[in-house]
């Protein structure tokens, strides 16, 4: 099992993680919670409908990473539009951003936390051990799911990676290449993220 998630009876996937594979993916995972930024403030209103229609903001983020987690939800997927295609993309995309920036990011920073979480708990019942089988419920397979992809994201907008031949390239990179470790993550977690689709497929 180790590096590779597995089915557990009942729904829910296993893997088992060294310590130092812990401390990596939990340090990824604060790291995207830093990026998201923190949530609601505690003056925020109780009132669910208020929090409903609560507006985010318009503009897309300027860090390359949050545009990746969180992108434009109009574009020409054939090519740069005309002005006034562009102009009215960028109006559509404003006003959809707006209205669900805030819930992507609440549900993005679930995740994470979920991670932490669990991997927190792995830690402390496996004290003096070296690393633990990692047991997740179907729900929090998900949240791992999710995460594992929005961390992914968050490493290759670092490394530039825009398609296929991208990553290709990441396999040739020379070991003293000041990129490596951050490949090495970027790869592992790409083999954990296709084991636990793999495992959660019915």
């Amino acid at each position: 099992m180790p590096g590779q998630f597995e089915p557990l009876p009942g729904g829910g996937a296993a893997v088992a993680l060294d310590d130092v594979e812990i401390s990596i993916i939990r340090s990824l995972a604060v790291q995207l919670l830093e990026l998201i930024g923190p949530g609601p403030a505690e003056d925020a209103s109780d009132d669910p409908l208020a929090e409903l229609f609560a507006e985010g903001p318009s503009e897309p983020p300027s860090d390359p990473v949050l545009r990746r987690l969180f992108p434009d939800a109009y574009g020409d997927p054939e090519g740069a539009p005309q002005a006034r295609e562009a102009e009215e993309q960028r109006a559509h995309s404003a006003e959809f951003r707006r209205y669900t920036e805030n819930d992507l990011r609440a549900g993005k920073r679930d995740n994470a936390l979920a991670v932490v979480r669990t991997l927190d708990t792995l830690s402390s019942a496996s004290a003096g051990e070296e690393g633990a089988v990692l047991k997740l419920s179907p729900q929090e397979s998900q949240q791992w799911l999710r995460a594992l992809n929005d961390l992914r994201l968050a490493i290759g907008s670092r490394l530039e990676i825009a398609d296929e031949d991208d990553t290709d390239l990441l396999y040739r990179l020379p070991d003293e290449d000041p990129r490596k470790p951050m490949v090495m993550a970027y790869l592992w977690l790409g083999g954990l993220q296709e084991s636990l689709v793999a495992t959660l497929m019915p």
